[in-house]
């Protein structure tokens, strides 16, 4: 299960905030110091070479520049939206995911302005999104076992039905074998869905009670995943369906995103530890890089147009950077 809860919060009033930070050492406040939690769960990058990231907690979109360390935040219009997942667009908008609100949601990177769109099933809580090979966004329906996907062209919604039942699926990515794979979190299998057919198939997980959160395409070829239940990072491999596991160093890591990194690298948070992690793409062997503040339950990471790792820290309202050659991290803070 996730180690971060899709919580549902009071929005704040309604009005554009622009803030300036700038990067935090390792003598940063701990979370505990920082006043109302704004849950800055996912992030990705622009095609405008802004990180953009959601925040749950205070009802808003949010970007920073890797320049800087400028942050601005955007309201959503729908109350209690619960923002979750993000991604950017064929089309150059910034996608969402409205967990609490049934609904996916853009931003206009030069204006601004957000559009929502209703997802047809009832209770569908969409999760993950992510653009797919044939110029889709596609997305997980954690609420319905569904996998849908919604057309930047017109905002047409299609859902596909996963086979097993209480799969709750989680995180989705685009593979290098042009089909959409996904996290099972509930079943503890990985599936994947052609976008030319909507044909599913799973592939079960060794590790009992393995709990699948993130999934990223690798520069292998192969597709990688997080195992929060297990600590440990799984692979698959689109060719022959087989599944290879690495134990974390840390219990009770509690891993959460995972993503490629321009070294070559995967790079994974762990929330429970409170740690960022990199698995080489052939050894496996796992090194782990200390957060300076503490508790900040890092949530997603993605790489940056500045070659860095960019993540969340969900509990502590910053934002965090890794470099991949040194390990040295900086943390923005921001919302206080």
């Amino acid at each position: 299960m996730k180690k971060v809860t899709k919580t549902v919060y009071a929005s704040l009033a309604l009005f554009l905030i622009v803030i300036t930070f700038g990067g935090c050492t390792s003598q940063s406040p701990p979370s505990s110091e920082t006043g109302t939690i704004y849950g800055t769960l996912k992030i990705t990058t622009g095609l405008d070479n802004n990180m953009w990231f959601t925040e749950s907690g205070s009802n808003k979109i949010g970007k920073i520049s890797p320049e800087n360390g400028k942050v601005t935040e955007y309201n959503i219009p729908t109350p209690n939206a619960s923002a979750y997942a993000i991604a950017a667009g064929p089309d150059g908008n910034i996608w969402f995911t409205e967990s609490g609100a049934d609904k996916i949601g853009k931003i206009s990177p030069q204006s601004g302005e957000i559009t929502e769109y209703n997802i047809p099933a009832e209770n569908a809580a969409p999760d993950a999104i992510v653009a797919g090979p044939d110029n889709n966004m596609w997305f997980t329906e954690s609420g319905t076992d569904k996998i849908g996907k919604i057309s930047p062209q017109n905002g047409d919604v299609i859902e596909y039905n996963i086979p097993t039942e209480n799969a709750v699926p989680d995180a989705i990515t685009a593979g290098l074998d042009n089909n959409m794979w996904f996290t099972e979190s509930a079943s503890d299998k990985i599936g994947k869905i052609s976008p030319q057919n909507g044909e599913v198939t799973e592939y079960n997980i060794p590790t009992e009670n393995a709990a699948p959160d993130a999934i990223a395409a690798g520069p292998d070829g192969n597709i990688w995943f997080t195992e929060s239940g297990a600590d440990k990072i799984g692979k698959i491999s689109p060719q022959s369906d087989e599944i290879a596991e690495y134990n974390i160093l840390t219990k009770n890591a509690g891993p959460d995103a995972i993503a490629a990194g321009p070294d070559n690298n995967l790079w994974f948070t762990e929330s429970g530890a409170n740690k960022i992690g990199k698995i080489p793409l052939q050894s496996g062997n796992i090194t782990e890089y200390n957060i300076p503040t503490e508790n900040a339950a890092p949530n997603a990471i993605a790489a940056g147009p500045d070659n860095n790792l960019w993540f969340t820290e969900s509990k502590s309202n910053k934002i965090g950077k890794i470099n991949p050659s040194t390990g040295v991290i900086t943390e923005y803070l921001f919302g206080n």
